[in-house]
């Protein structure tokens, strides 16, 4: 497996909390949000601003756009992005502390990731780059928090970029994932906020370019273009600043963190089907 996606396999859990863990939505009514998806969007899309749905559509790339106007630009008028940056942290860090996270081995991991998160590439990667100039926190369990959301948004950012110059859109990439049999098809409707209609013409303008089988199922070539797009999101994230890591550096932070994505796993805190396609794996 590329170093860039192993790296991706540890860093998504610790990232991943602020969707599952308990007290997220409570966290963000707290502040004045309403609800959980009012929650998600704010919390997530904080550090560009206040910024209005439109940007976060295209950011985000695979919400159907009213689940987003649903939410923004209502929600700064509730909280400033300043609000919802402070109480994502403190939840998510939280959360980790909750899951017995390694506190000690999390400030090893501070010191060998905040240099290369701070000078990645931000070509195209707003979410990348809108979280790279939050100030890092003093707590170490906090600190790693912000980093693994950093990098896994400038490797998100080039995801959606390879998915852009291949022609597919958002809709389409989640039709193929579900093609591939990582998420169930209602889950991933229901989540992204897609009707059936618009669901199924995704499936048919797939089907017509030859990466879908009738059954829904990727044929051959749907499957060789998904690895593709995944090797080049290994290797623009690679590229783009984590070869400043190096390989024998990404294996001493994966064994440097290994203890909390297991503890992590271990609490039951992140559901093994999610929408994120996060990998329920031993790093």
């Amino acid at each position: 497996m590329h170093p860039a996606r192993r790296l991706w396999t540890a860093l998504e859990p610790i990232h991943g909390v602020v969707y599952f863990a308990p007290g997220v939505r409570d966290a963000g009514v707290e502040i004045g949000l309403r609800g959980y998806w009012m929650t998600y969007f704010a919390f997530r899309a904080a550090p560009l601003g206040p910024v209005g749905p439109g940007v976060v559509v295209a950011a985000f790339a695979g919400f159907e756009p009213s689940m987003v106007f649903k939410a923004l630009p209502d929600a700064w008028s509730r909280a400033e992005p300043a609000a919802c940056l402070a109480a994502r942290s403190a939840v998510s860090t939280a959360a980790l502390r909750m899951a017995g996270v390694d506190e000690a081995a999390l400030a090893d991991v501070v010191s060998s990731l905040a240099p290369v998160a701070a000078s990645m590439d931000p070509t195209g990667r707003a979410l990348y780059a809108a979280n790279a100039e939050l100030p890092l926190p003093d707590d170490p369990v906090a600190a790693v928090w912000q980093l693994a959301t950093t990098l896994r948004e400038h490797r998100g950012d080039g995801h959606v970029a390879a998915l852009l110059a291949a022609g597919v859109t958002g809709l389409e990439a989640l039709v193929l994932q579900v093609g591939a049999g990582r998420f169930p098809a209602e889950l991933m409707r229901s989540v992204r906020g897609w009707p059936v209609a618009e669901w199924d013409a995704a499936a048919r303008a797939l089907r017509g370019r030859g990466m879908l089988a009738e059954d829904g199922t990727l044929t051959a070539w749907g499957a060789e273009f998904l690895d593709a797009i995944e090797e080049r999101t290994d290797e623009r994230a690679w590229t783009g600043g984590l070869a400043g890591l190096g390989e024998d550096a990404v294996e001493r932070v994966l064994a440097a963190l290994r203890p909390s994505v297991d503890s992590l796993w271990r609490s039951g805190m992140l559901p093994e089907v999610n929408p994120t396609g996060l990998p329920a794996t031993r790093v």
